[in-house]
């Protein structure tokens, strides 16, 4: 291990800058789903399968949306990208309070389509200002803040909606969030690398790229011409979508797909989680110390965060889900806070681990230039997962008891990674053939 990474990477100014701003802005969106949580169960009198309905939705609205984003900043830049969230964000979370639930879930969908892009923004843009080991340390800082951001946020939102202020808080979080939004406006971190070259140097790659273009159109249009004298026009049609979309997805390889698988178990298993941590303590009356919860849940990501930062060799994120996966079930036993809170440190410690590989699996996968396409769909596999995972658990909280929801996401996420490893055995075995 080399601690050294940690001094090197943050001795990068702008680096320093966009972990500040993502650790701001991130504290609202943190406590949004603990505040949308508790608001339909104490304020709409529903049950936590019908608040897991409304985190669902609001996920599903992000997993959509995200890959949509992702291609607006690389085609029209971070700022022009931006503008729909920062209005949405306002006016949806304004709503939201003052409203049935009937009409809460549209809007949640919404709201989640629309959402801040702050996850992905941040990774895309320390995939370009770092590389190499210093990437992962990057990526290990990312989610060491992003823990930290979740003792905070959490525990606020729910002091907030156990106290009879959710629809305040509500608010409160969508005008933060569009605050936060105009602040990474202005200070629009890099999303792509800056290639240095002189006049002469772009003109000449300029000219090179008009000729190739041109030849380029040249032989599509001979192919094309061919094509249609031995083809109906549907066929041509067809050929022409598929090669669009083939050329589009070109960066969606096998690789790549298996780390968003990564990411959508490490999402159910970690909303689960979430809602069974607010559900046994609410059942309990113990809700207002939820913050001592996700404080030892949290620290512990931040330590493992730490150590796997300043590993000089990457570990297979789906290994890594695996043991978090597993240790993610013991935490139905827990009788009262502190066994919870000493239960959670375990899974918590592989939490932060998890989601730094595999995000810097993703910026190693795929180029630059559809980085954040990538990263859109990194996170809208990441959102599928928890909109799957809040709502298992709401379902076997209600229907068994507070302690199933660690059982049905924890041993689900283990099903999940070992299907995938023995995918991946036999993929290896059938290479070698």
């Amino acid at each position: 291990m080399n601690f050294a990474l940690y001094k090197e990477t943050l001795s990068v100014r702008s680096v320093r800058q966009l972990l500040v701003i993502g650790l701001i802005a991130r504290i609202p969106h943190s406590a949004a789903g603990v505040l949308l949580t508790l608001h339909v169960v104490l304020t709409l009198d529903q049950g936590y399968a019908a608040a897991g309905a409304a985190a669902a939705l609001m996920t599903i609205g992000i997993a959509i949306g995200a890959p949509w984003r992702g291609r607006r900043v690389d085609r029209a830049g971070l700022r022009k990208a931006l503008i729909p969230s920062v209005i949405s964000e306002a006016l949806i979370w304004a709503i939201v309070p003052h409203v049935s639930y009937q009409w809460v879930l549209p809007l949640v969908f919404v709201g989640g389509l629309f959402s801040l892009p702050i996850f992905s923004v941040i990774r895309q843009s320390l995939g370009v200002l770092v590389d190499g080991e210093q990437r992962r340390s990057a990526f290990a800082l990312d989610s060491i803040f992003t823990e930290l951001v979740f003792m905070i946020g959490p525990a606020v939102g729910a002091v907030a909606a156990t106290s009879g202020y959710s629809g305040a808080a509500l608010t409160a979080v969508g005008a933060s969030v569009s605050v936060a939004g105009v602040f990474l406006i202005w200070f629009n971190p890099p999303t792509r690398s800056e290639d240095p070259c002189t006049a002469e140097e772009s003109a000449a790659r300029a000219a090179d790229d008009l000729a190739a273009a041109g030849a380029a159109m040249v032989a599509s249009a001979a192919h094309v011409q061919e094509a249609a004298s031995e083809l109906a026009p549907a066929g041509s049609r067809l050929a022409g979508l598929r090669g669009h979309v083939v050329r589009n997805f070109a960066w969606f390889t096998v690789s790549v797909a298996s780390v968003f698988v990564v990411a959508a178990g490490a999402g159910m298993v970690l909303s689960g989680t979430d809602v069974g941590i607010v559900a046994i303590l609410e059942r309990s009356g113990h809700q207002t110390e939820l913050g001592i919860v996700f404080f030892f849940w949290c620290a512990a990501s931040v330590v493992g965060g730490v150590v796997y930062g300043a590993m000089h060799r990457p570990v297979s994120p789906l290994l890594l889900l695996l043991g978090m996966a597993a240790l993610t079930i013991p935490m139905g036993l827990a009788q009262d806070t502190w066994t919870l809170a000493i239960l959670s440190v375990l899974p918590g410690l592989l939490c932060a681990p998890v989601l730094s590989a595999a995000s810097e699996k993703v910026a190693d996968l795929v180029g630059e230039e559809r980085r954040g396409e990538a990263m859109g769909w990194y996170g809208s596999a990441l959102t599928a997962g928890v909109a799957l995972g809040a709502p298992v658990a709401g379902v076997f909280i209600d229907g068994v008891g507070s302690w199933a929801g660690f059982v049905a996401v924890g041993a689900a996420g283990v099903v999940l990674c070992l299907a995938g490893l023995v995918l991946m055995k036999v993929r290896r075995a059938v290479r070698v053939r």
